[in-house]
């Protein structure tokens, strides 16, 4: 099995994917624009070989160095993968230059719009958040008719929620239109819910063979247009309608052995879901991490082993522990400092560290990663994480 490795050194937890592809006996070739010496010890050890490019964005460039990588170790039995949303096209173009499997830029086209995901969607049956692509004042105003203030106004295609816009009148609507770039933005009715997800890997034929579920304190647009702080936690018990909605959507997608990622608001009044987005690669940050902390296990082998060995391992996890996320800001001035956060739950914080400059507006500046198997107690430590003395400011 040969696998060429997109953009292997960012983020830097996804070296453990080469890592595992290499123990299992697979050559693993990267390729990125990063200079080799720029790459940690961990990953230059779990690849096989390395090929550097002027531009990954450069598919002429890109295709030629495929094609010498190639030439090198053979046409046949190729994947290509990044488990990077940035990358899902340019994966899916060489699969289709090359004729390789996965998702091509056809199947590409139906998760990587908005509009799509929808449609996606509602084939299941699946409730979604009423919206429309539009593009004149009259169709908005229509479309406010029909859904009512506020609005969620956001790119079609994007990542996140850059350039997410929440609408609450008319000449907020007007001024919106005045000064938008030249993208499709789709326009979503405002739903007053919490953000619930559902994540988890397929197998070669499609099956699911891992989930779980995230509860979110706050939705990414709030954290990002708010400057809020993100916390997360993976459920012990997945609800049963999450699972359900979850399983119809995957098999929409028809997605194989790959990580998947779908958004779900649980309304506030009724406690009704509705899906939200869907992403076909693994949740953000160390999100993957937290799925090992929570089980017991690795899934970073585990999809290392589907890729080879077309198996998974670990059929019987059991999801012991609640694992919980808590990223702090350099603008808030907490009561515990770091080291008393560390000294006091020594014994429940599985991993912590310094976020990349580049996630820190969503994810924080420092993290923590714990665990328990009391829900209780992961409340009341992460209360206590994020208690404030006084304001920097004051």
């Amino acid at each position: 099995m040969k696998i060429l490795f997109l953009s292997p050194h960012f983020p830097s937890n996804i070296y453990l994917f080469c890592l595992r592809l290499k123990q299992l006996g697979a050559t693993v070739v990267g390729l990125a624009d990063e200079p080799y010496n720029n790459l940690s010890r961990e990953l230059q050890e779990s690849l096989t070989e390395y090929h550097r490019v002027n531009s990954l964005e450069n598919f002429e460039e890109v295709k030629g160095a495929f094609h010498y990588i190639m030439s090198r170790f053979g046409k046949e039995n190729w994947v290509i993968e990044s488990h990077n949303e940035h990358w899902l096209e340019l994966e899916a173009k060489l699969r289709d230059e090359f004729n390789l499997q996965g998702y091509k830029l056809e199947d590409l086209s139906k998760v990587k719009r908005k509009s799509g995901m929808k449609e996606l969607y509602r084939s299941e049956g699946v409730p979604v958040a009423r919206g429309k692509v539009l593009d004149s004042l009259q169709e908005c105003q229509e479309f406010v008719n029909q859904v009512g203030y506020p609005i969620i106004a956001k790119p079609d295609i994007g990542v996140g929620a850059s350039d997410t816009f929440k609408i609450s009148n008319d000449d907020e609507l007007i001024a919106f239109l005045s000064h938008r770039r030249n993208r499709s933005f789709i326009f979503e009715e405002f739903i007053d819910g919490d953000i619930e997800s559902f994540d988890g890997l397929t197998d070669t034929n499609g099956n699911i063979v891992f989930y779980t579920s995230h509860i979110f304190n706050s939705g990414i647009m709030e954290v990002v247009t708010e400057d809020e702080e993100l916390s997360y936690y993976s459920v012990r018990k997945v609800p049963e309608d999450i699972r359900e909605l979850g399983f119809r959507s995957i098999k929409a997608a028809n997605l194989k052995a790959k990580f998947f990622h779908l958004e779900f608001f649980r309304t506030k009044k009724d406690k009704q879901v509705v899906a939200l987005e869907m992403n076909m690669r693994p949740p953000g940050g160390f999100t993957v991490d937290m799925f090992n902390f929570a089980n017991d296990i690795d899934l970073y082998d585990e999809w290392a082993s589907i890729i080879v060995k077309k198996q998974f391992n670990s059929s019987h996890y059991s999801r012991p522990y609640f694992c919980c996320y808590v990223g702090r800001k350099d603008k808030f001035h907490y009561m515990h400092s770091h080291e008393d956060i560390l000294a006091k739950y020594s014994k429940q914080i599985v991993k912590s560290g310094v976020m990349p400059e580049i996630f820190q507006k969503v994810m924080g500046a420092q993290f923590y990663i714990f665990r328990t198997s009391n829900l209780d107690e992961l409340t009341s430590i992460r209360q206590q994480m994020y208690k404030r003395g006084l304001n920097k400011d004051a």
